[in-house]
């Protein structure tokens, strides 16, 4: 038998439950006694106030009291027995019906004092259908035994009756009743039970990890009261406040390991700082541009050379909305290596992406003297070699490529400067094997994925940010249409007209074939065929999608880009990176299958010259949500709205893959909801390594215990991005 004060004891050791009932909490994570004490409740039914019978309206739940009138057995049509209870109180009565579970008919008798708790409905009378339930025994109404129901009498008053209630034992009636997600094979009333036994035995052991100065400035509870009343709250005034001190403390150990890896510290940090001092082919290269940076661009630039000036490794996320000119930024970022004897180097996600950096770098750079290489997977052996011999010696100044770049035979002669693009499609892993590529190089994040505030100050609490807003000059607003399949002929017509204005367009699915997938969803390789066959016969139709060769992606890219393709079908792998000025219509196949992150992303591939430009939601959404998404991106052309918007609907781990930035899954937060409560855990925290920074101090070290054990061997992974 293990120790009782240890909340690391295995849940079969408590009475009731041995190891089948184990096994079934194992499922939900439940293997210890503290994890059952921090399994918090996914809601919380008010089952605290008692109704008059005759107060009740169908279609709402709740409570009555009251004495049952008469009991009956029948069989419904299929067989399956139902069982049934008539239950009366001084304003009138009820039927509680139950089905297939005929064993109820030995649990009850006419006369027994009842609390009933459901669903009202109207069936030819007024019922309950499956309510949960309590039984008053005489005894108990002047006992009060734990884990029944309170006793009760009657008094009665205009409005109907009033319950007096001597005790509130019960964990099912008459109080704030917690509700948990469970396995199929345990039930509310036995998790419940189990939470009660282990707080009432085991929550004075439970530790108090937070220093006792930032528990009286912020007037939080103690975790004790906390966990008490997390699961059995006397009132929701109390709830919020036990829900307030495990969130704040769950949020603040995140805080702290993001402010321990800003901190850094120690001579191993060191990074080579630049010159900023203006050179020639900086200076070239501004002069180059055959454009004028707007504001956002050129504070973002600056921010950058400041960061880059400095002995410490820059760790700087660069997020802008799609076609905000991040990678013009990025290029300057770039370029200030190079002049300072440093290599550079981009990493994105796909081929198709990495290779649009390529050519853009390439005409951008090059001219100046600068020798950029592309290293990506499909590339064959002797080329690759020659890459590599490039790289190594010195010869390549900028290296543009995928994850081939990590590889182990890829070895850079002096790394200053690491690009990822779109890094949240990268491992954590995968992110820390390209910082060893160099001695502590500085390191540029971009994203195209507008990052709600919430969230950047969870997932990128480590990195400064620089934001650009700003679209360059001469960009024309994208009209946005949702329209039904009804209208694809109409879209059809809509989109051969703008092909005889000279214009491009595109088609997007969201499968490469329909064995890729499921259901009737447009896939690229059918939408090609029957718009190249049926629809737009006197147009040059094009095909694009993941599954073909790396020649056959750049051919067709290239053909696009230079106007020979009229109409190009495409799966997502357009997402990102794209940039083709003569396209100003894409039509989106089955919108509703795609994130609201995800449209805008697509969308943004139009609109990139000076012309008129439409996007078309082609969709019969077969649910709220879906399209609550299609309005929400047909109302709005703000990323960073549309991703507050998407975040609140689908989370934030879907969204922006938390755990690929090697941190720990949210577990009791919401980021939306309790954005609050994380600025202010993240200010105490940053401010306590401020001034503690190794956590030295001894009412720091539960703190830096907890630290270790909540990330696992992951602390040094966060600051990768």
């Amino acid at each position: 038998m293990q120790e009782k004060n240890n909340l690391k004891t295995l849940v079969r050791y408590i009475k009731g439950v041995g190891p089948k009932k184990s096994e079934y909490l194992a499922k939900i994570g439940l293997d210890t006694i503290e994890d059952i004490l921090y399994y918090l409740p996914k809601r919380y039914e008010d089952r605290s106030s008692v109704t008059a019978i005759k107060d009740l309206k169908p279609g709402e739940t709740g409570t009555i009291q009251g004495e049952i009138a008469s009991l009956s057995s029948r069989a419904a049509r299929s067989g399956a027995p139902i069982f049934q209870a008539v239950v009366a109180d001084p304003t009138g009565y009820i039927r509680a019906v139950w089905f297939n579970q005929p064993y109820l008919r030995d649990m009850f008798k006419t006369g027994d004092k009842v609390i009933l708790y459901g669903k009202v409905e109207i069936y030819d009378k007024l019922q309950m259908v499956q309510p949960e339930y309590e039984i008053i025994e005489d005894d108990e109404i002047s006992s009060g035994k734990m884990g029944q129901s309170p006793p009760f009498c009657f008094a009665k008053r205009s409005a109907g009756i009033v319950p007096i209630f001597s005790r509130n034992n019960s964990l099912n009636i008459g109080r704030i009743v917690p509700v948990y997600a469970l396995a199929a094979e345990l039930t509310q009333r036995f998790l419940r039970s189990l939470t009660f036994k282990a707080i009432a035995e085991y929550v004075k052991f439970a530790v108090e990890r937070l220093p006792t100065y930032i528990i009286a400035r912020q007037k939080l509870v103690d975790i004790k009261f906390a966990l008490r009343n997390i699961h059995f709250p006397l009132n929701f005034e109390i709830l919020e406040k036990a829900y307030k001190r495990i969130v704040f403390e769950e949020f603040f150990i995140l805080q702290l390991a993001l402010a321990i890896r800003k901190k850094g510290h120690g001579p191993e940090k060191a990074a080579f700082g630049h010159s900023m001092t203006a050179g020639e082919l900086s200076a070239s290269f501004k002069k180059a541009l055959p454009f004028e940076l707007t504001e956002a661009q050129k504070k973002a630039a600056a921010e950058i050379e400041r960061d880059m000036s400095k002995p410490k490794p820059m760790n700087r996320l660069l997020e802008g909305d799609v076609g905000s000119g991040k990678t013009v930024v990025a290029a300057h970022a770039l370029v200030l290596a190079v002049q300072n004897g440093f290599q550079g180097v981009v990493m994105a996600p796909t081929e198709v992406l990495a290779r649009q950096h390529f050519i853009y770098l390439s005409e951008l750079l090059m001219p100046l003297g600068i020798n950029v290489v592309l290293l990506i997977g499909g590339m064959d052996a002797k080329t690759r070699e020659r890459v590599y011999s490039e790289i190594k010696d010195g010869r390549a100044d900028i290296v543009v490529g995928t994850h081939a770049i990590i590889q182990a035979a890829v070895e850079f002669k002096n790394l200053g400067l690491a690009v990822i693009d779109e890094q949240h499609k990268f491992g954590v892993a995968q992110r820390a094997v390209l910082r060893r590529k160099g001695l502590n190089p500085h390191v540029l994040i971009m994203t195209a994925t507008p990052i709600p505030r919430t969230l950047a100050l969870t997932v990128y609490g480590d990195l400064d940010i620089s934001t650009i807003k700003e679209l360059p000059k001469g960009r024309k607003p994208i009209i946005t249409y949702w329209v039904e399949e009804d209208k694809r002929l109409e879209m059809y017509g809509f989109i051969r007209e703008e092909l005889e204005r000279g214009r491009q367009a595109y088609v997007v699915c969201s499968l490469i074939s329909r064995e890729s997938g499921v259901g009737n969803r447009e896939s690229a390789i059918e939408t090609f065929e029957k718009l190249k066959n049926e629809v737009f016969t006197g147009y040059e139709v094009g095909l694009l999608h993941g599954k073909m060769s790396t020649k056959e992606k750049d051919k067709v890219m290239k053909d696009f880009k230079k106007g020979k393709i009229d109409l190009l079908v495409s799966t997502v792998v357009i997402e990102v990176g794209i940039d083709i000025p003569n396209a100003s219509v894409m039509l989106i196949e089955n919108a509703d299958r795609f994130g609201l992150s995800q449209l805008h992303q697509l969308r943004g591939r139009i609109g990139r010259g000076g012309y008129e430009s439409y996007c078309i939601l082609l969709a019969d959404p077969r649910t709220d949500a879906a399209a609550e998404r299609l309005k929400a991106i047909e109302e709005t052309l703000d990323g960073f709205e549309i991703a507050e918007t998407d975040m609140d609907l689908r989370g934030p781990g879907e969204i922006f893959g938390t755990m690929q930035h090697g941190l720990p899954e949210i577990k009791f937060g919401n980021l939306a909801k309790d954005f609050g409560i994380m600025e202010t855990a993240r200010k105490e925290a940053f401010a306590l390594i401020e001034k503690d920074p190794d956590l030295l101090e001894e009412r720091h070290q539960l703190l830096k215990k907890s630290l270790y054990e909540r990330f696992r061997g992951r602390l040094e992974l966060i600051r990768v991005g």
